[in-house]
């Protein structure tokens, strides 16, 4: 897959194609629905299909303080783009002057001009220009007049609801690791590089590899929970703690986790933990030795809970 950043920095050879434009973070079920339809377009006709996204969430440049939390860092997202056929991502800065870009100048200069799309397809509540004034409506007329067809594409519903990256926070939020796997198609993740912490899992006979998470992750509530981690092409299952370590009297929020059956030094590799199960809550424990006990158990559940199927 073809990248670059900036959509003034389109390769000259770039030959144009069927375009979607979102944020798209998490790529999940409700955007696959619209991605895979831009990909299929593309085969149809024999072109290309591109993905523009943004950087950062136009909610930190319009309301400075409100970036939400990221389901998918970019590198994540663009992995998940490549794996359902996009041929290229655009990643366009997103900046006040951006955001002040009338709705005509988006589609002239920009979707007709710098991509060369000869089709757009984007989700049927999908708004771009100043102050949102362009929508599916308006994309079809500027398209006629450019020469691309447009799409807007049904949204996907779960539980009565609007499947959206907002709603899967939530559920992250909450803990509720499997009902956001279920819209995700996958399951949760944050990643991040292995850094020291205190070192009391080591002396329990838990060492535990603390992951410094990449900036707005979505980290799910605290608790514990069973999943894996993933660094360097390695996989193992591991029970994942959240929370600030009540037990020590501890202040920090962490995301650490015990890898099963692993023995070796984390520290400095970039990892991704992945969550499957909601173990339990966040607990504080009268003795180390209820703690010890505790976390056994929770390493129990865990190898159950992640044995293959």
């Amino acid at each position: 897959m073809r990248r670059w950043r900036g959509v003034e920095n389109t390769p000259d050879d770039w030959p144009g194609g069927v375009v979607t434009i979102g944020f798209f973070d998490g790529v999940h079920l409700g955007h696959r629905r619209i991605i895979g339809r831009a990909v299929e377009l593309a085969r149809e006709r024999g072109q290309q299909a591109a993905v523009v996204t943004f950087d950062p969430h136009p909610a930190e440049v319009l309301r400075p303080g409100t970036h939400p939390a990221l389901l998918t860092t970019l590198r994540h997202k663009a992995e998940l783009l490549e794996a359902v056929g996009v041929d290229a991502l655009c990643v366009a800065p997103f900046t006040l002057d951006f955001s002040r870009m009338t709705a005509d100048d988006f589609v002239h200069e920009i979707v007709a001009g710098r991509l060369r799309a000869t089709g757009v397809v984007v989700g049927e509540n999908f708004t771009y220009g100043h102050r949102a004034a362009g929508n599916v409506e308006t994309l079809a007329r500027g398209g006629g007049a450019e020469g691309f067809t447009v799409e807007g594409i049904g949204l996907v519903h779960a539980d009565e609801q609007v499947l959206s990256s907002t709603a899967i926070r939530r559920r992250v939020a909450d803990g509720d690791v499997e009902g956001a796997a279920v819209a995700l198609g996958r399951p949760h993740r944050v990643e991040g590089v292995v850094v020291h912490g205190d070192a009391r899992g080591r002396l329990i006979g838990f060492p535990t590899a603390n992951l410094q998470c990449t900036p707005w992750a979505a980290v799910p509530g605290d608790g514990v929970y069973a999943g894996f981690a993933r660094w360097s092409g390695q996989r193992r299952a591991a029970a994942i703690s959240i929370g600030t370590n009540p037990t020590f009297e501890g202040r920090d929020r962490r995301v650490e986790a015990f890898l099963l059956d692993f023995d070796g030094d984390l520290y400095g590799e970039y990892m991704v933990y992945e969550f499957t199960h909601r173990l339990r809550p966040t607990l504080r424990f009268d003795s180390v030795d209820e703690l010890v006990v505790q976390m056994a158990r929770d390493v129990d559940a865990t190898r159950a809970a992640t044995l293959p199927v």
